[in-house]
């Protein structure tokens, strides 16, 4: 039995890491792990099942690295393959009664897709907007979402007034909120 890692040929079955491309795709690939497992999991709710689809979707993934072009939508290609790799899953689990038409997963597919998209576009929003923040806004913001801290428990470790507190965690969402809304039309703006 061969070496799982080498073909035939004795030659890598992943990028050779000595290219400044290769590189780049095992960046682009490890980047978006997490990404490509959520996408399959919006359409395989069973975590065992989607972790399997997405172990062959990485195998096709390395298999096609060298028809990656870097410059282009990684996410999008590896969810194309994803894609691929679910209806696979489907057709050979096709004797269960309980499944949805592969024209209802493709749309659901491409919907995951989209929102995934504007889901990533808002935390990167989200990670800028707050380290433009002021120290102690930034401060305040965290220890209110961070655990499970209320606003009068918050009050209290600060020994402010709870009203205060409530009424500078409001000044500090409006002021998320409106420059998350900023930034995504820039980004959108520069993109058209």
């Amino acid at each position: 039995m061969g070496n799982p890692l080498t073909s035939s040929t004795d030659q890598p079955a992943f990028p050779d890491t000595t290219s400044e491309e290769s590189r780049e795709f095992i960046s682009l690939f490890t980047r978006h792990q997490r990404r490509i497992y959520l996408y399959i999991l919006s359409m395989i709710p069973h975590p065992l099942e989607a972790e399997e689809i997405l172990q062959n979707t990485n195998l096709v993934i390395w298999k096609k690295s060298q028809q990656f072009e870097v410059g282009t939508n990684f996410f999008a290609w590896a969810c194309q393959i994803a894609h691929y790799e679910i209806l696979k899953y489907r057709k050979k689990r096709g004797r269960d009664k309980h499944q949805f038409s592969d024209e209802f997963v493709s749309q659901v597919a491409e919907a995951v897709k989209e929102n995934q998209d504007l889901f990533e576009l808002r935390r990167n929003a989200l990670t800028f907007c707050l380290a433009k923040l002021r120290k102690k806004d930034r401060e305040l913001i965290q220890r209110r979402y961070q655990g499970n801290n209320q606003g009068k428990d918050l009050a209290d470790d600060l020994g402010r007034p709870v009203n205060s507190v409530y009424q500078s965690l409001g000044r500090v969402r409006r002021t998320l909120f409106e420059c998350i809304n900023r930034y995504i039309a820039a980004e959108s703006y520069s993109h058209e």
